[in-house]
């Protein structure tokens, strides 16, 4: 199970839409994701369209998972006349807080067409087990 640990989300947003604020290189934003579960694992998946793989950072510090990107502007000539700039430019982040059920020693992480995918396994502790239960003549399987 994962815990959302982002208390200032709809103010952010809500500050965001009343500018017409995307993002700026000062404060991080937070970026769009899914969570589900998928068998053994969790999947989280992060929208980064536009950001360069070597720009996203991953790290985990106990049950805490922080993905930060940052989406520079594009190179262009001195005789570039911008029309129009809505796509957000930045550093965005985005913290997970795991559960106890989650193993954080097994993530793994892909980037494919702008998608961060992250897998995370479940913990073995949290998985289903059978416990013997002693008796007088020898031992009965239940299953928890």
């Amino acid at each position: 199970m994962l815990l959302r640990t982002d208390p200032f989300r709809e103010l952010d947003r809500l500050t965001q839409q009343f500018l017409n604020t995307t993002g700026t290189w000062s404060r991080p934003t937070p970026m769009p994701m899914d969570a589900y579960r998928a068998g053994e694992e969790y999947v989280i998946c992060f929208d980064l369209p536009g950001v360069d793989p070597r720009a996203i950072d991953i790290d985990v510090e106990r049950n805490m998972v922080t993905v930060k990107a940052e989406r520079r502007p594009h190179r262009q000539g001195d005789d570039v006349k911008w029309e129009l700039s809505e796509r957000p430019l930045g550093v965005f982040s985005r913290q997970v807080m795991l559960s106890d059920t989650l193993d954080p020693e097994g993530i793994t992480a892909d980037y494919d067409a702008g998608v961060l995918t992250l897998k995370i396994p479940v913990a073995e502790k949290a998985k289903p087990r059978k416990i013997a239960i002693a008796h007088g003549d020898g031992h009965k399987q239940i299953q928890a």
